[in-house]
């Protein structure tokens, strides 16, 4: 009889779970039983995706995983290297500790008979967003790009008000552009190689390229698939979807919007480079110089946006959308020191994003729901937690030495040096932007911790709850803990690039 690896069938049971509970959250008509349900879910998967990376990066392998043991093309097939189990971790942590912390603004926010609708949407991202990370099949990972659209979509209208309905409506459109764009990348993709599973294209990707056999329809599923994925994730400028939705939605949606599914995207992104398309045939088609560029644009232009900005969630959005920037400019210097500062920076971003819509949340809620950052003086003295949590994300997003932000901006600097023609950009822009981020950061900060003085109502404390100062503490933690010890997360991420070649 054939051993069975219980490691290797870790991913499938994540995915599994996930979405096993979001079909039986329907019958959870309370929404706190909802809740227990989605965090048990997300501990297990988190401990499960703790072992799995352990184990991997001990043997320094790479496996995949046939569906029902279904060999193609009637299989379907899961890939796990560290860089894959890290990434779940990752994602697995951030959700744990957002919806921790943010578990106050979804009683508030949400009428209670659809807070257990809510959790179903949360469970089915979850697990949509693991199958990307997963998934070693190209049309899967469609079906999955569409399930995380329609989450997204059902997190942002949660509040139920016009804002919402309106940020939807633009998300979604939006957001089905690209999806369209993949669908189309791969309709084509099938037809020229007539394979689902990523090795297989990957072969016959590689003798077309070889044969100039298909050029223009391959120069063109490349283009509609990272298109498809650059609009999916954000990148300027197609951003225009995040202030509306982010700024109307619950606190928690957006922490996990911003900080976990872009970046699940990305990370398909990344995944398709290397297993599908490699990078030599990427950068003769210009992809990456393409990528690389509007990386730089994204930079810029996402902090410009964001100091022009009142209003603190619509800042925070725009910030995103100049930090996904950097990891697309990272992704475009097509080297392996670029590509390692880039998935750095994917994790950086999720543990500090996430943490900074939490604090910006509470905080505008302890000014009376009043957006404007000239209302929200003195909030950092009222939530002290919340202030520190916003202070020490935000030193971390402009790039402070031992925050992780500052780790990753050094990576990408580094890794200028193994990209000459490119080098001159990345740092001219790398400076730029970090001055931007702390234009529109720092007066933020200064502005949280200015007193107001004769209003003594609001200079009132504000009351904190046991899961969100806990939630935010962690958060700080990881952030600080990641930017000293950042080197076995540096090796991790090398290890698993390596074996995804």
């Amino acid at each position: 009889m054939e051993h069975v690896n219980l490691v290797h069938n870790i991913p499938f049971f994540s995915i599994f779970l996930a979405m096993f509970c979001g079909i039986i959250t329907p019958l959870l008509k309370n929404g706190k039983v909802a809740h227990k349900v989605h965090m048990i879910m997300v501990l297990i998967v988190m401990v499960m995706s703790a072992i799995l990376l352990m184990s991997v990066v001990k043997n320094g392998e790479s496996f995949t995983f046939m569906m029902g043991h279904f060999p193609a093309p009637w299989g379907n097939e899961l890939r796990a290297g560290p860089l894959e189990a890290l990434m779940a971790l990752t994602f697995s942590v951030v959700m744990f500790l957002t919806v921790t912390g943010g578990i106050e603004f979804i009683y508030h926010d949400v009428v209670p008979e659809k807070q257990s609708l809510y959790f179903i949407m949360m469970n089915a991202i979850f697990g949509a967003m693991l199958a990307l990370v997963y998934t070693n099949d190209i049309f899967t990972a469609y079906v999955f790009i569409e399930i995380i659209t329609i989450a997204s979509c059902a997190l942002i209208m949660a509040k139920g008000t016009a804002q919402a309905m309106v940020g939807t409506t633009h998300y979604l459109v939006i957001s089905l552009l690209g999806s369209g764009l993949v669908l189309l990348g791969i309709c084509i993709l099938y037809s020229i190689t007539g394979h689902l599973l990523f090795p297989q294209i990957k072969e016959a990707v590689m003798e077309l390229y070889q044969t100039g056999e298909y050029a223009f329809p391959l120069l063109v599923v490349t283009g509609f698939m990272f298109i498809g994925i650059a609009i999916k994730s954000a990148l300027f400028p197609f951003h225009s979807m995040l202030p509306g939705a982010y700024q109307a939605a619950v606190p928690t949606s957006s922490g996990i919007l911003s900080g976990l599914v872009l970046k699940s995207y990305i990370v398909l992104g990344i995944k398709l480079i290397y297993s599908v398309f490699s990078v030599d045939v990427m950068l003769n088609l210009k992809i990456m110089d393409i990528l690389f560029v509007f990386g730089l644009a994204g930079m810029v232009m996402g902090s410009v946006y964001a100091m022009r900005e009142t209003r603190m969630k619509r800042m925070l959005a725009y910030s995103s959308v100049a930090q996904i920037g950097y990891i697309y400019m990272g992704i475009g210097m097509a080297s392996r020191i670029g590509m390692v500062a880039a998935c750095f920076h994917i994790l950086a971003h999720a543990v500090t994003k996430s943490m900074l819509f939490l604090c910006c949340g509470s905080m505008v809620e302890n000014c009376g729901n009043k957006e404007q950052i000239y209302y929200m003086r003195g909030a950092g003295l009222r939530n002290p937690l919340a202030g520190i949590g916003f202070t020490v994300g935000a030193l971390s997003m402009v790039g402070v030495p031992l925050f992780v932000g500052f780790i990753s901006k050094l990576y990408f600097a580094t890794a200028s040096i193994y990209a000459p023609g490119k080098m001159a950009a990345v740092l001219i822009v790398l400076g730029i932007s970090m001055i931007l981020n702390a234009l529109y950061f720092l007066p933020s900060v200064i502005a949280i911790w200015t007193p107001v003085k004769n209003e003594d109502e609001e200079n009132k404390k504000a009351v904190i709850s046991p899961a969100f100062g806990v939630s935010i503490v962690l958060f700080i933690l990881i952030n600080i803990g990641m930017g000293i010890f950042y080197r076995p997360f540096i090796s991790m991420i090398e290890m698993g690039i390596s074996l995804l070649q």
